[in-house]
């Protein structure tokens, strides 16, 4: 049952608790360096991002709670306290949830799944390549790590495990445990790849942009990711054979059942054709942003636009799109906060004592400790979003106080923040629904996991900035 505002019992009880505690000493003990506002501030974020961890009740509870609390309590002055729901960045996620419900209800994106494993999938590895390509296709208009995950290529992923009779048990290592772990690990690495991949992604350009004044576009970000983020791809499916090599190698049953999906799915109807149409215009919008200096959100908007005057989606597909619109109330309050943190000054106090033993460092060494520390510390998180929302303004601060150009210091940060959810079996919403049928086991899961992020590491920190400064980025 979700957890409820009364009668707490269980686990609910010690999860409040764990919220309350730190908030209230934070409130009422200043840390040094801080005034009381700032500390009041800094209480209502921290208690805030501990309960979008802890969840003792769904996150819009949590954020429309801090909110209040922030307007009573007059720790943020009235004027400011919904100004996150002015942003652009918020109806940019707000937009882009909508985009995910019309490419899954027109069944665009599991046509282009079933496509690419029917026309491709003739190998193992090459059906990982399939699902990764599918995967990364889709991130482009689904910022839901577990809506894409969850909703698409684990369903598809389990269908395919079940064309080779492969089931949770025993016959696990037939090919379910292999695409499992093949599924997840592209999901999340696509989540990388776009500024649209992920719904804290524009968050993060947000503050890369209020801290470091560096503006990723959609296109940037995108170039910038190419190709450490083809080394990512390229390298998991050999990892996760190399530890879970599936029993069997003809992949004819996966081509078999991708044709008849295929066929169910018949030819592309008018809305389908529509939307295609809309969302190539869109993204030519989001390629185009430094050209015609129309923001990415207006964009998107413009889109949606377009989505909902030619039918591909009705106004009441809209107004019942349940994910967006709760993005949408607890995103706004959220970046509200985290800008308020920024302005007040409580960032770069909290910064400068956190990471202040990395002063004297040459600057590629102290980026190397930030970027390996961000990533690791995300097995204390279960959400990518909270990780982001908490920790990216105070490493990108400190890794800027270190001398590390302003590009080089946002991009790995930005970008860590979607990697460190594969460490873990519960690092995002997608991660306990590939784990959860008991293909692989925890142990073989954090295994494949760690080397994972070690590739990661050497593609994202090693590569990347090379990539970086040829495309000239620092």
């Amino acid at each position: 049952m979700p957890p409820t505002l009364i009668a707490p019992a269980g686990t609910a009880l010690w999860r409040r608790v764990a919220v309350l505690i730190p908030g209230a000493l934070l409130y009422f003990l200043p840390l040094p360096g801080l005034q009381a506002e700032q500390s009041h501030l800094l209480a209502v974020f921290v208690a805030t991002i501990i309960s979008l961890v802890a969840q003792p009740v769904p996150m819009g509870v949590s954020v429309l709670v801090a909110t209040a609390a922030l307007a009573l309590t007059r720790t943020v002055p009235a004027g400011r306290v919904l100004s996150g729901f002015s942003n652009p960045t918020t109806w940019m996620i707000w937009s882009a949830f909508l985009f995910a419900r019309a490419v899954i209800a027109t069944g665009f994106g599991p046509r282009i799944a079933y496509l690419l494993i029917h026309s491709f999938g003739r190998s193992a590895i090459s059906l990982a390549y399939c699902l990764s390509a599918a995967t990364v296709t889709l991130a482009a208009f689904i910022p839901s790590d577990t809506g894409r995950g969850g909703g698409i290529v684990y369903p598809i992923t389990r269908s395919l495990a079940k064309a080779f009779g492969s089931e949770p048990g025993p016959t696990a290592g037939r090919f379910g445990a292999f695409l499992m772990l093949a599924g997840f690990h592209a999901n999340y690495i696509a989540s990388a790849v776009f500024l649209t991949s992920m719904a804290a992604n524009p968050l993060i350009a947000d503050f890369a942009f209020k801290i470091a004044h560096v503006e990723l576009t959609w296109l940037r970000w995108a170039l910038a990711s190419s190709a450490p983020a083809l080394l990512s791809f390229a390298a998991a499916p050999w990892v996760i054979q190399r530890i879970c090599p599936p029993e069997v190698r003809d992949t004819t049953a996966a081509r078999t059942l991708a044709g008849d999906e295929l066929r169910a799915l018949g030819p592309v109807g008018r809305k389908e054709a529509r939307l295609v149409g809309i969302l190539l215009a869109v993204m030519a919008g989001w390629v185009t942003s430094p050209w015609h200096g129309v923001q990415n959100a207006y964009v998107a908007l413009g889109g949606l636009s377009a989505i909902l005057l030619c039918g591909v989606m009705s106004w009441e597909d809209l107004l019942g799109e349940r994910r967006a619109w709760d993005a949408f109330l607890w995103f706004g309050p959220v970046l509200m906060m985290a800008d308020q943190l920024l302005e007040s000054g409580v960032v770069g106090v909290l910064s400068k004592a956190a990471f202040g033993h990395l002063t004297g460092w040459p600057w590629g060494a102290a980026l190397a400790a930030l970027v390996v520390g961000y990533l690791y510390i995300h097995y204390a998180f279960a959400s990518m979003t909270a990780h982001a929302t908490a920790l990216y303004p105070g490493f990108l601060t400190a890794a800027l106080a270190s001398g590390v150009p302003p590009f080089l210091a946002a991009l790995p940060l930005a970008y860590f923040s979607n990697l460190n959810a594969g460490i873990s079996h519960y690092g995002t919403g997608s991660a306990p629904v590939f784990f959860g049928p008991g293909y692989v086991g925890q142990g073989t899961w954090w295994k494949v996991g760690f080397l994972m992020s070690l590739v990661n590491l050497a593609a994202w920190l090693g590569v990347g900035p090379l990539w970086w400064k040829l495309l000239g980025l620092w």
